[in-house]
């Protein structure tokens, strides 16, 4: 008798809004919806939606072995993962949550750095409408901020001060 593989474990995302209706199953969970993983390619001076990161499986970083500091891989390409949160408002949708992560990759020799937990925490603190963005260089903030307002104009005017301004190149 053939022994069958085990089943592996998925994870499962709750579509629409989980405190809809009854109130039961998914009430109170917090839903990856309204949120996008925005990559940043500081040299090429381009921002692009890449659902992938969600899994770590972005274009970026797909077949790259990444280590635990930046100093391993000093000839790496510079990049920032960005978790957007959209949150929808009575006058329409905003971005809501704005967070930056760091991000190096060599495909040279197939390895890069970030730090995982520091990547899962700021998409959770995206997904809590806060904003950080404080510690990206100007060039970065000025490629995001085009990128936001281009997407879409009404969504950037009705967002935050604090993200108008976290953006912002004096």
């Amino acid at each position: 008798m053939e022994e069958q593989p085990k089943k592996k474990l998925g994870f499962n995302i709750i579509k629409n809004d989980p405190t809809e209706g009854h109130g039961g199953y998914g009430a109170g969970v917090l839903t990856l919806d309204n949120i996008a993983p925005v990559i940043i390619d500081i040299e090429a001076g381009e921002a692009a939606v890449d659902i992938g990161a969600m899994h770590a499986r972005s274009t970026v970083e797909r077949g790259i072995k990444f280590l635990k500091t930046k100093e391993e891989v000093p000839n790496a390409k510079p990049y920032w993962l960005v978790w957007v949160t959209i949150e929808l408002t009575q006058a329409g949708p905003m971005y809501a949550g704005v967070t930056a992560c760091e991000m190096t990759v060599d495909r040279e020799i197939r390895r890069g750095y970030k730090s995982l937990p520091e990547h899962v925490n700021r998409m959770d603190k995206s997904l809590k409408r806060k904003i950080i963005v404080d510690h990206m260089d100007d060039r970065s903030k000025e490629i995001l901020a085009t990128f936001l307002m281009n997407h879409d104009a009404g969504m950037w005017e009705r967002s935050s001060e604090e993200l108008k301004q976290g953006l912002t190149v004096q």
